[in-house]
């Protein structure tokens, strides 16, 4: 059988060979190529190739069953070892032909060639290769060499990453087997891209990994931004290829996620290795680090808890840092212009959140747990309970509150995007940040409802918790599933016995929050026949939810349930005042949202007044204040906010009359409900009328309160008599409001408006009369005011703005009240301080954006027009006392710009379209907000330059200090490429050229301006070289027998404000300027690091940063030479100078120190780096060692006048002294860090840098003649002095020098 099947192997022909090895049974194989065919004999070797060479074409060919494959394939591995060496190396020449050859079909045979290549490692036959001889090792690596090198048929690769896991590598081996197989994907369908990765990964755990994990991480990036770019233009020709359809890209790019997720659990190192590899990489390009892909894999692993903890510290850190880096950018136009692209990580981890939605259950988990990670680490620190978004606005500025906004988008969109599942197992942590809590939760609800529906149980979970959590945040959860209660009874049901035990608690949140939650309910069902303009959005939509049938909106039952909850809060009209006040201030938006309620809500609030009520129309005053405080041991506390029901009763009244009195009036339907609506109004209406005229005739006595009485907080006279005062001081706005209202400008109203504003100014001047003397924060506090917010611009309006001729006369009346304006405009003024600090106002509308933002236009017209018509000096002449109007005007609108910018920043345009009168038909599209801002900077321009000609008796310091504000806060809206900007910048560098301001804060203010002008138009070097010019020549030079040139550029630094304020104000603009710097060769070392594919273009923009640095570096240095030559004032000035000092050479060391690693390649130093070494060699170096010398003498001489002039204080000036000059020992080691990297650098280069610096004798061994001649006089006056009592004193005197 042997000798057939060798005669068979020796024809061309392999079909007679393939029947005949079918024919065969195992143990025939093995005896035909056993003892026939023996190793020993060279023919025997032959006949054993010429099997092996035909035996692999046939078993890849795949005409043979897979069981016989296996069983050839077995029995020939089982030989192989036997083979001599040249045996082998011609059976993996074979090999390597027929993988070149693309011969491979199902890659059976390459079993066999890795056991050839093993036996062949392992050779100690000399192998001939090429002209000369091998080794079987080194002939194993050059066949893999060879290899690898060759090209591949992309069907074999799977095949082939696979063998090559059986072979052993070595770590240069390993490489170019990785190398290849990344090259190939490219080659490959995308399908076929995860069972590599897979095998890739195994083969990974021989050596590799940084090299597996970039490539795979590379290349998925690659096909995302190809994706990218394919969606920006579809139709584009350029491409020759269109890629992949993006659900197919996204599910391969899951499965890769999910093989190196199991590999990894398998696989310490890999997931360490991934961590340190993206690390390295982030410090190098961000943006090649951190992808969509890379970030949405370290989530998955995050998914272990045993890598968590890294991650999540990677990738918090990635995140503010790359805030940082953005916030940097954007405050400077030169780092910008050096650095075009910016790298944002926020996109690119909502573009992971996006991409989840593809079925990544294994990122999503990791999404939910990075979101809440970023809140946790990142919230803002308030005590638990604070407001829940009011203040989320003005926090997005700082990287820390960026990325805390992330972790809420995070959540918001995961839930959006993938499944809820994993955001609802964790969702009550949301409690934890108030400061996102009920925002987040709104859109939660609102983007899923039939989400939270089907998991109605975790909601009723967090009601049974309302009674513990602050009332902040129950408002904020209420609001948030409110939509909820309208399409699930169960949610419903349990809210309200949650809120009926809490109503009925002795803690007095829980009874606060019970009627927060009642509140909301009578808002929220609506009963039949209310008016149709108060409807809440009842429904969420057809589409989204399935609403209980029997919870469709039944009136009757909407009724009852109404009056139920109704009764119940009637219980808190007996509460504490806390718990009343929640009532009076929901009862009008409950009134407004649900009509039909108006009689039950007015009724319940005629029963109220009335205990407190007093009808006899002579008697004074008009109301019962005693019943309105409760004592308790020695303590008074305020048991009914009077003022508050009173308000509540105003508001409810007017909406009443002017709503659901005239639709009533409308129609006869229901006659007895008219006239019952019709008997409370007029009762009110008459109560109001009285307690109106019988305010105006009351004195304070009337209320116990006059000049004399006590108001100190401290006793309980003093507590009784400001919740007296505040009370009537309430009663008179509300009071204010209703009549000017009803008034209807009749000449009367506004005359008994005036007199109740009598009497509250009274009471106000003396809570200010006493509150100046106490001086107690608590009594220093402005009461806030009851007037609501749009009856504030209201007011303004008619006061400055109505032109009317009917209106006139009665206006006069007001008009004639210098104090009643200034009282308008102030409340105006806390108002809008309400609004910016918590984004709400109190009163009618107070949490409707929309309204309070029409309110704030409105009231910004009217303080414009009556700061820019009548000027502060002309007002100021007739004064007598408390700010002008005029001023309180342009506090009102500084305010007002910062609130909109915080607030309302999308609305902008609108807002500066409301300004323009001139332009009030404009499209809201073709609105330009760098036009529309410049307008309205030109006013304030104008006034800030009346201001500074003005002669100096009528120069206000505070108004000119606003207006510079003004401008700062207006400056923000203009465009810097645009021409507007440009033009105001050069306005701003004249004023403070030409103007010699005196005033401290008016000069930092301009400088401020000017600096954060500058650094948005090109690098401010320049102009803080000029500005250190200007102070050397004020102050003069540091040697007395130098006269320092007279240059003045600019007139604001003079001899008042030199020093300290432009010094500081210069010093600390130069350390952003070093920041900067820093920066820029942080970023140059890791671009010198990195080794790109595109060296040319990395490259040029190392070029360009060594070239911005060293300039930047060599204007510094000639601004410091002016400053160190500058005698300066001992103090903060000479500290700052000498700190900012030792960063630069800090800065200088870490420069030189980058350009060393780059001159062991190229042995070259950049020429301008050389003129930096020389220039600070020559003007910063020796001028900084004379200006040591000149602060240790000035610190010397000061010390022994000051111990001279206090023996006792000698201790506490010695230890100033010391403190003062400790700055100076970090420089010294600053500068002799430089010169030590400096020589490093010169032997490296060849190119001596050292001949520049000069050695400094200023720290050699010196005697001052003068401060030593001063402590020898001292110390004999004070031998002198002692002398009599030396025996006495001679032992405690060495006891204190010891001491010492």
């Amino acid at each position: 059988m042997a000798q057939r099947i060798l005669s068979l192997a020796a024809e061309e022909g392999p079909e007679r060979l393939q029947e005949a090895l079918q024919s065969l049974a195992e143990g025939e194989v093995r005896g035909a190529r056993g003892p026939g065919s023996p190793c020993s004999q060279k023919s025997g070797v032959l006949r054993r190739l010429q099997v092996y060479k035909h035996c692999v074409p046939l078993v890849e060919s795949g005409d043979l069953h897979l069981s016989k494959v296996s069983e050839i394939i077995g029995l020939l591995m089982l030989e192989a070892r036997q083979l001599p060496g040249h045996a082998l190396a011609e059976l993996a020449n074979l090999f390597v032909d027929v993988i070149k050859g693309g011969s491979l079909t199902n890659g059976k045979s390459l079993e066999l060639f890795s056991t050839v290549l093993t036996a062949l490692a392992s050779s100690k036959e000399n192998l001939a290769y090429g002209k000369g001889e091998l080794n079987g090792e080194e002939f194993k690596k050059q066949l893999i060499n060879t290899l690898c090198s060759s090209k591949w048929d992309p069907q074999c690769v799977i095949h082939l990453a696979n063998m090559f896991r059986d072979i052993p590598l070595s770590g240069e081996e390993l490489q170019f087997v990785v190398e290849k197989i990344l090259r190939m994907f490219s080659r490959l369908d995308l399908q076929e891209i995860p069972p590599l990765v897979y095998q890739l990964l195994l083969l990974s755990a021989k050596g590799s990994k940084k090299t597996v994990l970039e490539g795979i991480i590379s290349f998925f990036n690659q096909l995302d931004k190809r994706q990218k770019e394919e969606q920006r233009a579809p139709q584009s020709v350029d491409l020759e290829v269109a890629t992949m359809p993006l659900d197919q890209l996204r599910h391969v790019e899951g499965t890769v996620i999910l093989h190196i997720v199991s590999v990894i659990n398998l696989d310490q190192d890999l997931g360490e290795e991934l961590i340190r590899h993206l690390k390295t990489e982030q410090q190098k390009d961000p943006g090649r680090a951190l992808c969509p892909f890379s970030v949405a894999l370290l989530l998955s692993v995050a998914v272990k808890h045993r890598l968590q903890e890294q991650i999540f510290d990677f990738l918090k850190t990635s995140i503010t840092r790359s805030c940082k880096d953005l916030q940097f950018l954007q405050a400077s136009k030169f780092l910008q212009d050096l650095f075009p692209q910016q790298y944002d990580i926020t996109a690119v981890i909502l573009e992971v959140v996006k991409n989840s939605a593809f079925g990544w259950d294994h990122v999503t988990q990791g999404l939910v747990d990075l979101g809440f990670s970023l809140m946790e680490s990142y919230e803002p620190k308030k005590p638990f309970g604070g407001k829940a978004a009011d203040n989320s606005y003005g926090l997005s500025k700082m990287p820390a509150q960026q990325a805390c906004k992330l972790g809420a988008s995070i959540l918001l969109e995961t839930f959006k995007t993938s499944s809820a599942q994993a955001f609802l197992a964790t969702w009550h942590q949301l409690f934890f940040f108030p400061f996102y809590f009920s925002d987040l939760l709104s859109n939660i609800v609102v983007s899923a409802p039939l989400v939270l529906q089907t998991s109605s149980s975790k909601v009723t979970e967090t009601f049974d918790n309302l009674s513990f959590l602050p009332i902040d945040t129950v408002q904020g959860l209420l609001r948030a599933v409110q939509p909820l209660l309208k399409v699930s009874m169960s949610v419903r049901d349990s809210l309200i016995l949650v809120l009926q035990k809490a109503i009925f608690s002795r803690q007095l949140d829980a009874r606060k929050a019970a009627v927060a939650g009642f509140l909301l309910l009578l808002r929220n069902f609506k009963v039949l026949g209310s008016l149709s303009s108060s409807q809440c959005s009842q429904a969420i939509g057809a589409t989204q939810v399935q609403a209980d049938v029997h919870a469709c909106y039944n009136s009757a039952a909407n009724e009852a349930f109404c009056l139920e909850i109704l009764g119940s809060l009637r219980r808190c009209l007996s509460q504490q005042a806390d718990v009343r006040l929640m009532l009076y201030e929901g009862f009008y938006d409950v009134l407004r949202r649900n009509s039909q309620l108006a009689s039950s809500i007015m009724e319940t609030l005629l029963s109220q007044i009335k205990q407190y009520y007093l009808p006899q129309p002579d008697l004074l005053p008009p109301l019962k204040l005693e019943g309105c405080i409760m004592a308790q041991g020695d303590q008074i506390f305020l048991q009914e906010p009077l003022a508050h029901l009173l308000c509540c009763i105003q508001h409810c009244l007017s909406w009443y009359k002017s709503t659901v009195h005239l639709c009533q009036g409308a129609g006869d339907d229901d006659e007895e409900e008219e006239e019952e609506g019709v008997g409370f109004e007029q009762n009110f209406e008459e109560m109001l009328e009285s307690v109106t005229r019988r305010m105006i005739k009351s004195e304070l006595e009337d209320f116990e309160l006059d000049k004399s009485a006590d108001f100190s907080l401290s006793s309980g006279v003093g507590v009784k008599n400001n919740i007296y005062a505040i009370q009537v001081m309430g009663i008179c706005e509300v009071l204010i409001e209703y009549n000017f209202k009803i008034g209807n400008f009749s000449k009367n109203k506004f005359e008994e408006v005036l007199g109740l504003f009598t009497c509250y100014n009274k009471l106000s001047e003396i809570l200010r009369e006493k509150a100046g003397k106490n001086k107690s924060a608590l009594s220093n506090k402005t009461a806030r005011s009851f007037l609501s917010m749009g009856f504030v611009s209201t007011l303004l309006t008619a006061l400055f703005r109505d032109n009317a001729q009917s209106h006139e006369e009665s206006l006069a009346v007001l008009r004639s009240s210098t104090e009643f304006l200034r009282y308008a405009v102030s409340v105006a003024l806390q108002k809008v301080q309400q609004l910016e600090e918590t984004g709400q106002t109190d009163g009618p509308d107070g949490q409707n954006p929309e309204k309070m933002f029409q309110n704030l236009c409105k009231i910004t017209q009217v303080l414009l027009w009556r700061y820019t018509s009548i000027p502060t000096v002309v007002e100021e002449s007739g004064k007598k006392k408390g700010k002008s109007i005029s001023l309180l005007c342009l506090e009102g609108l500084l305010r007002i710009f910062n609130t909109v910018q915080q607030l309302y920043s999308a609305r902008i345009p609108q807002f500066l379209q409301a300004l323009d009168i001139t332009d009030g038909d404009a499209e809201e599209t073709d609105i330009n907000v760098t036009e529309k801002a410049a307008f309205q900077i030109r006013q304030f321009q104008r006034s800030l330059v009346n201001q500074l000609s003005s002669a100096e008796d009528d120069f206000n310091a505070k108004e000119t200090q606003s207006l510079i504000t003004v401008l700062s806060t207006l400056s923000k809206l203009l465009d810097p490429a645009s021409q507007q900007f440009l033009q105001f910048l050069t306005w701003t560098v004249k004023v403070c050229k030409e103007n010699a301001l005196e005033d401290i804060s008016c000069c930092k203010g301009l400088l401020s301006l000017l600096f954060s002008v500058h650094v948005l138009y090109k690098s401010p070097v320049g102009l803080l070289r000029e500005l250190a010019q200007d102070i050397h020549a004020c102050l003069g030079d540091i040697d007395q027998d130098v006269e320092v040139e007279g240059r003045c550029h600019f007139a604001v630094v003079n001899a008042k404000t030199a020093a300290p304020t432009v010094c500081l104000l210069v010093l600390g603009q130069v350390d952003k300027v070093l920041e900067e710097v820093d920066w820029l060769i942080k970023k140059l070392t890791s671009l010198g690091s990195d080794i790109s594919e595109d060296s040319s273009q990395a490259s040029n923009q190392t070029q360009a940063l060594e070239k911005g640095i060293i300039l930047q570096l060599g204007t510094l240095l000639t601004v410091y030479h002016e400053l160190v030559q500058t005698a300066l004032p001992s103090g903060s000035c000479v500290d700052t100078l000498l700190r900012s000092l030792s960063k630069t050479y800090t800065i200088l060391t870490s420069l030189i120190k980058h350009v060393s690693v780059l001159c062991c390649s190229s042995n070259t130093i950049p020429g301008r780096l050389e003129k930096l070494v020389k220039l600070s060699g020559s003007h910063l170096t020796p001028q900084c060692y004379s200006f040591i010398t000149y602060v240790q003498v000035s610190e010397s001489l000061s010390f022994v006048e000051e111990k001279k002039k206090k023996k006792k204080d000698s201790e506490a000036a010695a230890a100033k002294v010391l403190r003062e000059t400790k700055p100076i020992p970090n420089l010294i080691f600053a500068i002799e860090q430089y010169e030590k990297f400096l020589i490093h650098l010169s032997k490296k280069s060849k190119v001596n840098l050292m001949q520049y610096m000069k050695l400094s004798t200023s720290r050699d061994f010196r005697i001052n003649a003068s401060v030593l001649d001063s402590a020898l006089q001292e110390q004999n006056s004070e031998d002198a002095e002692n002398e009599p009592h030396n025996d006495q004193n001679q032992e405690p005197k060495k006891k204190r020098q010891r001491k010492k």
